[in-house]
């Protein structure tokens, strides 16, 4: 994908949907015959997608979900996991270190990213959903990191980075080792999913969030997504700092002194993103 010569508004991939509508763009897994797994071809491209959006400021915020009442079962088993077990060292090391660079680059992305998740959330699918910045489910939602019922380790794509800092070390300890699913009133009462919905309501739930997230600041919601990431391996006063010099930042644009001026005359603020 060259997204300096094609807009991503006209962007048309190959290996699932994508669409554009009123700031926000949505990533359509499309094989719900076999639950909406990965290929290495797929993994690419949403890799690539995600690299994009972050020269893509038109675009500010992103719904990721799947066709036909499951998100993500994971890499196919006959596409992904029956080659990789014929497949060199090296060339196996490309693979991981290639889905891993899909999780870096939705955490590198300065959009807020919001999974919709109904059925099946097994695997990548999972790590997908752990990437993203919000988790919307039906209460058919079921969330399983099963590397382990493959005979991997748990620790795929940064879960053991991820998944600790969102719901515990605790829990996440408990569904790496066991790669259980977990169900959505668990999920939501672990924080783990922002809210349940039922499902004929989940993408307008979505596309609602990521609208109300599209009509904000959206440069400093980018700053507010990369300090949440970059702050991980900082000490409390490097932090401290590090945040001081962000709100600098943000108090340089023409946002914050429109949020000013709508405070000063008792209306609704309009950002810009500059």
């Amino acid at each position: 994908m060259n997204a300096g010569r094609t807009p991503l508004e006209d962007y048309q991939p190959r290996h699932f949907l994508w669409r554009v509508d009123a700031r926000v763009g949505r990533v359509t897994l499309n094989r719900p015959e076999r639950k909406n797994p990965l290929t290495f071809e797929s993994y690419a491209e949403l890799r690539d997608l995600f690299r994009a959006l972050a020269t893509e400021p038109a675009i500010r915020a992103v719904v990721i979900c799947g066709a036909g009442g499951n998100f993500c079962s994971g890499g196919d088993v006959h596409e992904i996991i029956g080659p990789l077990t014929r497949m060199s060292m090296p060339e196996l090391l490309a693979f991981t270190r290639m889905t891993g660079d899909l999780v870096k680059a939705m955490r590198a992305c300065p959009q807020p990213l919001i999974a919709a998740i109904d059925g099946v959330c097994a695997g990548a699918g999972a790590m997908i959903a752990l990437a993203s910045d919000f988790r919307l489910a039906t209460p058919a939602a079921r969330t399983a990191f099963l590397f382990t019922r493959v005979g991997l380790a748990g620790c795929d794509m940064g879960a053991c980075t991820l998944l600790p800092r969102l719901i515990g070390q605790g829990r996440a300890a408990d569904l790496l080792f066991t790669g259980r699913a977990l169900g959505a009133e668990e999920g939501e009462r672990w924080g783990f999913y922002r809210a349940l919905v039922e499902p004929e309501r989940l993408l307008d739930e979505a596309q609602a969030l990521a609208g109300s997230l599209a009509e904000g600041p959206s440069f400093a919601h980018a700053m507010t997504k990369s300090m949440l990431h970059q702050e991980w391996n900082m000490s409390i006063d490097q932090a401290i700092e590090a945040e001081a010099q962000a709100q600098a930042i943000c108090m340089q644009t023409e946002d914050f002194r429109r949020a000013y001026a709508a405070f000063a005359d008792k209306r609704t603020p309009r950002f810009e993103g500059d």
